[in-house]
């Protein structure tokens, strides 16, 4: 059984007091809350992972307390239907593991004991913790993220602008439930945005990483790359000006009344007024700050370092093509002629009457070395570069500079 490792001096914990009116994942601390993830990294985190997706599928059928039993019938019925959902013994102890580390709540079943010496067998039921939930799920978005999620959606910029013009209008009237259905959504979307774009350039980092192994890779999908970059960064200059007047046309209707209305029509119940208030202020400064009204002269907003990100992205991206192009037209690559660069430098014997940096310089192409005239090249080679293929520096005039 995978039980967390007693707290040592070592260890951090997290002594921040807690409210006295915290329940629930406000009551978590720091420390709590690292520990959800605890089975990720357990010896039996496969196991722990389809327990967990066994209790997923109970409360997506409203089965929200089960017990051992229970667990197992649904565990069971998982591995009918996926061959690689694993063979679990017992899973009281992986049910135990689970709750300490409070990613599930246990308590006791009355109702499953016909005398007191049952009830005192400690009849156990188990269910997610809200916290614990969470962790879940972070994990199982982890397991199911693609490439699909890693793209720059130029659609959404029509949507925003109709969804600021319907804000500016309900705002105009009065209409508190539709300022505040219409600011939630724009703040979503512009959230959702942010994070697409993010895992899109580091979706752009792996596949240049993944250059250096798999060009083929590159190739199969550079045009599809340039082409969806290519159509996002003119669709997002055109709607950009629209969009910074359509935020300012909002804010011209008051932007304390849209955080009044929208902090009124928010029934989250444990806020109080004042905190709701200044958090959709907040959400609205961030909605300025994306498209640029009221910004200073010398600060970006972020759809222009959005627009600046995909640019530079674009040239990344055409300078990595003209490498991969290079080297299958001259049959080698860049990588390889340092390499054997490298393997040669040290162990080639010194040309008579010819430096050792000479011969380093000839060898990277370059036509006068930095302590020799022309003049004082070797025999046979002409301005400092080999005319034969006694270096290997001869074979990449051949196979093309490799600047």
């Amino acid at each position: 059984m995978d039980l967390p490792k007693p707290l040592t001096d070592e260890t951090p914990v997290d002594d921040s007091p807690v409210g006295t009116g915290s329940f629930g994942i406000d009551a978590f601390t720091l420390d709590d809350r690292m520990r959800l993830f605890h089975f990720a990294a357990a010896e039996k985190r496969n196991e722990y992972l389809w327990l967990l997706r066994a209790f997923d599928r109970g409360r997506a059928n409203y089965q929200v307390l089960l017990h051992a039993s229970s667990a197992r019938d649904l565990l069971d019925q998982l591995r009918e239907e996926h061959p690689d959902c694993p063979a679990v013994g017992d899973v009281q102890p992986l049910l135990d593991s689970l709750n300490e580390w409070l990613l599930l709540d246990r308590s006791y079943d009355g109702t499953r004991a016909a005398n007191l010496a049952e009830y005192r067998n400690r009849h156990y039921v188990y269910q997610f913790t809200q916290a614990g939930y969470r962790a879940y799920r972070a994990v199982e978005d982890v397991l199911g993220s693609t490439l699909e999620d890693a793209q720059l959606s130029r659609l959404i910029f029509p949507d925003i602008l109709a969804d600021l013009q319907a804000l500016a209008e309900a705002n105009r009237t009065g209409d508190g439930d539709e300022v505040y259905r219409k600011l939630s959504r724009l703040d979503q979307v512009l959230s959702d945005m942010a994070q697409r774009a993010a895992r899109f350039y580091l979706m752009l980092g792996d596949l240049a990483r993944t250059n250096d192994t798999r060009p083929e890779v590159f190739l199969t999908h550079k045009d599809a790359l340039l082409t969806h970059m290519r159509e996002f960064t003119a669709e997002l200059a055109r709607f950009t000006p629209r969009l910074a007047e359509a935020v300012q046309a909002v804010a011209d209707t008051g932007v304390d009344t849209l955080i009044a209305h929208a902090a009124a029509a928010d029934d989250r119940l444990f806020r109080a007024p004042e905190d709701r208030e200044e958090d959709w202020r907040q959400r609205w400064s961030g909605l300025t700050h994306w498209f640029g009204a009221g910004a200073g002269r010398d600060s970006q907003s972020e759809a222009e370092r959005l627009q600046t990100a995909t640019v530079t992205a674009i040239a990344n991206v055409l300078a990595l093509l003209r490498r991969v192009t290079e080297a299958r037209r001259g049959g080698v690559s860049r990588e390889s002629q340092l390499r054997h660069l490298a393997q040669w430098c040290p162990t080639r014997t010194r040309p008579t009457g010819f430096s050792r940096r000479s011969s380093t310089w000839a060898a990277l192409g370059t036509s006068r070395s930095p302590t020799r005239t022309r003049s004082s090249s070797p025999r046979g080679c002409r301005g400092g570069m080999p005319s034969r293929c006694d270096w290997p520096g001869a074979w990449w005039s051949r196979a093309g500079s490799p600047g």
